[in-house]
C-alpha cells in the first residue's frame, strides 16, 4: 500500500507525482499489440483499509486513445507470513487504443497482471533481505 512501491509494481509507470492526500499524477507508458503510447493522467487510491485493501482509481489520456480503470485490491491473511491479494478490475478505453486494444485486451491483461506478481515477487525478496 507504500506508494512508492506500488510505483514499482504497476508496470509501465514511469512517474507517480503526489497531488494531494493519496492522488497523483502520473505517467504511463504502455505498448498493446502494434500501439504504443505516453499516457499522463492521474491515479489515485480509495477505500483504503489498512492491511485490508484499497480502490486504484486511474484515469489516463494520450493522442491514441483514454483509459481508465478502477481496479479493487484486496489483502487477506494467511497466516503470519503470507498474505493473499486478489483484485477485480474495470478498464474502459476509448480512440485508436480501443480499436486496436479490444482485439488483445485479455491477452494485455494477462501480460500486465503477470508482471505485477514478478515485481511484487521481487519487491517481497528485497524486503527480507
Amino acid at each position: 500500500m507504500d506508494t512508492g512501491t506500488l510505483a514499482k509494481l504497476v508496470p509501465g509507470i514511469s512517474s507517480l507525482e503526489k497531488t494531494g492526500d493519496n492522488a497523483f499524477k502520473s505517467i504511463l507508458n504502455i505498448k498493446i499489440g502494434p500501439v504504443s503510447g505516453s499516457f499522463t493522467g492521474s491515479l489515485s487510491m480509495n477505500n483504503i483499509t489498512v492491511q485490508k485493501g484499497f480502490t486504484l482509481k486511474i484515469q489516463q489520456n494520450s493522442k491514441i486513445g483514454n483509459a481508465n480503470a478502477v481496479i479493487k485490491i484486496d489483502l487477506l491473511p494467511v497466516n503470519e507470513d503470507q498474505t493473499e491479494l486478489s483484485f477485480n478490475s474495470d478498464v474502459k478505453l476509448s480512440g485508436l487504443l480501443a480499436t486496436m486494444g479490444q482485439r488483445v485486451i485479455g491477452s494485455v491483461a494477462d501480460t500486465v497482471s503477470k508482471q505485477f506478481f514478478t515485481n511484487l515477487e521481487k519487491e517481497l525478496e528485497k524486503a527480507k533481505v
